[in-house]
């Protein structure tokens, strides 16, 4: 696992990205043999990295760290006069297996996949897979890798397919491993061929089948939400392992997947909270999002993030307990920018306080004073998301009391659905009702009472 610091970014920034790399790759089920950063200016054109930073990086794969006919200066000439005391090899992590000396790998830390924090070129993947004698992924595939494992309805299945054929077009004839395996390397699992068998054409092909495979699911889908739009829907929405899907499954009482991985939801569900209570609400998990997630995919999972742009609330909900998780609520509100969801009412869910010190929380509290704080574990904790929930929506109710004969008994059958019963009581006229509902209702009410009978 390597990654290029440039001058842009900060160090915790930097090392934020890397330990996320690291956590995508564990979910992939690798073992981290070593990290390795070198700063720079920026990215070498060819290769990404300098030539000793090469070498030493092939150290690892027993690769030769040599690209046959490359020269550095004739790539990378921005950066000859560069001195390299000022932008000199960081090696992170020495838990890892990383020491500060040149480009010597202990004998049991060897590695047979190369991972890049960033995207990598057709150019630079052929180098550095030449210079290491493995396969190359940058963080893109890692993602997709992922997103392959984990997809397991119809609709997921498309549209990590139509996003992995995106990104592996460009790179069929690139790649040097694997070719003659089926589905051999790492890279080429789930989308359903070997990718140096297929050329632009059929990747062409199959990308517009696919893409109206997804028309059809969607309006599907859009047939759905137009049947619950009279429902209240509240969507949880934030980034990947945050715990929405553990406040899903308290919140609905249902048995959705939860898992301490990455990308462990990709499928939306859309269940009713329980207990029931009025107005009925309708709990929707999102597929979880992540800082420099592919935009193929954003587009892929459009139907999917559908569903939060049909809620009428959503709530963001971070792991209080990362410090990263500031920077992933932007990510979030970024990416829902993106796709229309902005001025959607919503709240902020701080989940895990059971992982802070009192210090801790106290201090978040008081930067985030109108944040809900709660562990998707504690039941009451749940129960106040829900009240908060409720709260919302029964926000503009309003009371109201009406006799309602016995001759119209249907009429109070019917108000029972659409209404809050605070009450009842009978006498000769009729049943008196007092009750909590919206003003559409109570409109509804005074003219079904109206009605000659």
């Amino acid at each position: 696992m390597f990654s290029v610091q440039t001058q842009g970014l900060s160090d915790d920034e930097n090392e934020s990205s890397l330990l996320e790399l690291k956590r995508l790759v564990k979910t992939m089920g690798l073992e981290v043999v070593a990290t390795l950063t070198q700063r720079r200016p920026k990215p070498n054109t060819g290769t990404l990295v300098g030539e000793g930073k090469l070498k030493e990086l092939a150290a690892y794969t027993g690769g030769t760290g040599v690209v046959e006919g490359f020269s550095r200066k004739s790539e990378d000439t921005d950066c000859d006069d560069v001195d390299e005391d000022d932008f000199s090899d960081g090696l992170d992590d020495p838990d890892d297996g990383v020491s500060s000396g040149g480009p010597m790998a202990p004998d049991s830390a060897h590695a047979d996949v190369v991972i890049y924090d960033g995207e990598i070129t057709t150019k630079q993947l052929q180098n550095l897979e030449e210079a290491t004698g493995v396969e190359v992924l940058d963080r893109t595939g890692v993602i997709l890798e992922i997103f392959s494992r984990h997809a397991k309805s119809r609709e997921a299945l498309i549209q990590v397919e139509i996003a992995k054929l995106v990104y592996l077009a460009p790179r069929i004839r690139a790649s040097r491993m694997g070719g003659d395996r089926q589905g051999g390397s790492i890279g080429a699992k789930g989308a359903g061929e070997t990718s140096h068998e297929l050329d632009k054409r059929r990747i062409r092909d199959r990308i517009s089948e696919l893409r109206a495979r997804l028309v059809d699911i969607h309006k599907e889908q859009v047939r759905r939400r137009s049947r619950r739009k009279e429902n209240f829907q509240v969507s949880l929405v934030g980034y990947t392992n945050a715990g929405k899907s553990s406040l899903m499954r308290k919140l609905t009482g249902s048995d959705v997947l939860v898992e301490d991985k990455l990308f462990a939801t990709l499928d939306t569900r859309v269940k009713s909270m329980q207990p029931e209570a009025f107005p009925p609400v309708l709990v929707s998990d999102t597929v979880g999002f992540i800082k420099k997630l592919p935009h193929d995919l954003v587009a892929s999972f459009q139907s999917t993030l559908d569903e939060a742009l049909a809620a009428s609330l959503l709530l963001f909900t971070v792991d209080a307990s990362d410090p990263a998780f500031r920077s992933q609520l932007e990510v979030t509100k970024s990416v829902l920018e993106e796709i229309g969801g902005e001025d959607i009412p919503s709240r902020l869910i701080l989940n895990k306080r059971d992982k802070l010190t009192t210090e801790e929380l106290e201090a978040l509290q008081d930067e985030f004073p109108d944040g809900i704080f709660i562990s998707a574990h504690n039941p009451e904790d749940v129960a106040s998301v829900r009240k908060e929930i409720l709260d919302f929506f029964q926000g503009n109710m309003v009371e109201g009391t009406m006799v309602i004969p016995y001759a119209k008994g249907h009429v109070l059958g019917q108000l029972r659905t659409r209404a809050s019963i605070i009450g009842e009581s009978y006498d000769e006229t009729g049943t008196a009702v007092t009750f909590k509902t919206f003003p559409e209702t109570l409109a509804w009410l005074q003219k079904k009472m109206d009605e000659a009978e």
